[in-house]
């Protein structure tokens, strides 16, 4: 059993590179990496399979092989679909020290990370007033606040996902449902929140999208 094992874990690293599973949750640097893994165990699985079908032997297998070629056949049957906002429900929404942009497009070619590193990295709301937006991302429910729109930086894989976001300002009427993807044109305008001055996304047409197939961003 622990060849099948082997060899089913093998087969799901390699059509999870093959099919887009990993771009859910990995970043993309590191998928050659997965998909050489899983190269190497289905060899090893299916030698092992060879070399027991030649020369059988009674073994018991233990019950932990026979879990794990159970859960490799679940997880090859339902392909993963991780709720973002769930997900980063908890997680600290700030930026690193490093997140600023070395360089500035212009306001309509910005996406919405590039909007919040260069608004990490020049705080002043005034500066863009005004500014054309054109951005697309997950909405994700803020506690006290409208939901925003977001997006997910990884440095690795979904175990390190940083959500950053931008404050919205939905047309009247529209209801915003959490993980939905959205594509949103408007502009920068200001209002006060809390008693301080900030910078929103006055939304003037959207239009729902599919997730993107690499919805990741390093």
């Amino acid at each position: 059993m622990r060849s099948m094992s082997l060899a089913l874990w093998g087969g799901l690293l390699l059509s999870s590179s093959m099919t887009g599973r990993l771009d859910l949750l990995l970043q993309s640097t590191f998928h050659p990496l997965v998909a050489g893994s899983g190269l190497v165990l289905l060899i090893w699985g299916l030698q092992q399979l060879w070399s027991s079908w030649r020369e059988p032997r009674q073994l018991r297998s233990p019950i932990t092989w026979w879990l794990s070629s159970g859960v490799a056949l679940l997880v090859l049957i339902v392909p993963p679909n991780p709720s973002f906002s769930e997900l980063v429900a908890n997680r600290p929404n700030q930026l690193a020290d490093d997140s600023s942009l070395s360089f500035v497009s212009p306001p309509a070619q910005r996406s919405l990370t590039d909007w919040v590193r260069l608004m990490n990295s020049q705080p002043d709301p005034k500066l863009y007033d005004g500014d054309p937006v054109r951005i697309s991302g997950f909405v994700l429910p803020q506690p006290g606040d409208r939901p925003q729109l977001a997006r997910l930086l990884v440095r690795c894989c979904l175990a390190d996902a940083t959500p950053v976001g931008l404050p919205m300002r939905w047309p009247k009427g529209f209801k915003p449902r959490a993980d939905t993807w959205l594509a949103v044109r408007g502009r920068m305008e200001l209002e006060e929140h809390n008693g301080q001055i900030r910078t929103v996304v006055a939304v003037q047409h959207l239009n729902p999208i599919p997730r993107p197939k690499r919805p990741l961003e390093p």
